[in-house]
């Protein structure tokens, strides 16, 4: 990793500066506000450390093609990394991990059923003890977005109602 790039990561505390996802330096690079093929500088204020894919989409475009890019997410911003599953788009874990993960947890709350947990908080208490305590917090939020995603829960104002299949 160069040095600018290890500068960028230790200022932007390790995430990508448009998705804001932890990235691992494996996955960063350095993007240019202003393209260098567009005469921009390679200096501090017009670079940025960003996601591989998100540099790749950007490339040469200019400025306003830049803006409008990000501004068409409408919200918060969703690298193209992301657009595949509802997890981190750096996930350490792999898919087939995260799958066992899924089923394991939807196993142990139908075996629970009708003593659900019903708030978010006694949820991920139940999945970190489903893993002993095992998994971390960014773990457990993967694992309850993949919950709602697939339709097996619903979050409402911190309360938690189920959909599971028999």
């Amino acid at each position: 990793m160069t040095k600018q790039l290890e500068k960028l990561m230790f200022v932007q505390g390790g995430r990508c500066f448009f998705c804001d996802q932890r990235i691992p330096a494996t996955e960063a690079s350095v993007e240019h506000l202003i393209a260098r093929a567009n005469g921009g500088a390679n200096s501090e204020d017009n670079c940025v450390a960003c996601c591989k894919s998100l540099n790749a989409l950007l490339a040469n475009k200019s400025l306003k093609e830049k803006l409008r890019i990000v501004l068409n997410q409408r919200g918060q911003f969703k690298c193209p990394a992301c657009y595949s599953s509802k997890e981190t788009p750096y996930s350490t874990e792999s898919n087939g991990l995260r799958l066992e993960r899924l089923s394991r947890i939807s196993a142990d709350l139908k075996n629970r059923h009708p003593a659900l947990p019903r708030t978010v908080n006694a949820l991920r208490n139940t999945i970190d003890a489903v893993f002993q305590k095992k998994l971390t917090a960014e773990d457990i939020s993967s694992i309850l977005d993949e919950l709602q995603s697939s339709g097996r829960i619903t979050i409402s104002e911190n309360k938690v109602e189920y959909q599971l299949a028999p």
